[in-house]
């Protein structure tokens, strides 16, 4: 299983230096998993950059993965690892959601850097 958080859509929306990092979870629908806090940054972003249209292209694209919702027990495992690791709220979330599917977090985000099971690639600019 794989998640992508919002860093990599984003690469890969904007077919970036890293994207290629993405592209293979990112099409492997069927053990794509997707928090749903990546759909609100991924939306977010490329509202304000872009446009409506745009976003929600992002968004129909991020559904072909299974969506995964915010629920107290997610929230809890997210609160512990954001306590443990200084995580801030959402890649906290997003880690949690891995880790409760047994995925590999495929990111762009130095907060994850040396994580266990976490694909992190440094950002090229």
């Amino acid at each position: 299983m794989n998640v992508v958080d919002s860093s990599g859509w984003l690469e890969n929306f904007a077919d970036g230096p890293n994207a290629d990092l993405f592209a293979d979870p990112i099409l492997e629908a069927g053990t794509l998993v997707v928090p749903v806090v990546t759909v609100f940054e991924v939306f977010k972003r490329m509202y304000l950059q872009l446009d409506e249209h745009a976003a929600l292209s992002a968004v129909a694209n991020m559904q072909q993965g299974q969506l995964v919702e915010l629920d107290t027990a997610l929230a809890v495992h997210a609160a512990r690892l954001s306590v443990d690791l200084k995580l801030p709220m959402a890649d906290s979330i997003i880690l949690a959601t891995a880790r409760a599917h047994d995925a590999i977090l495929w990111t762009q985000d130095s907060d994850y850097e040396g994580i266990e099971n976490v694909n992190y690639r440094r950002r090229n600019s």
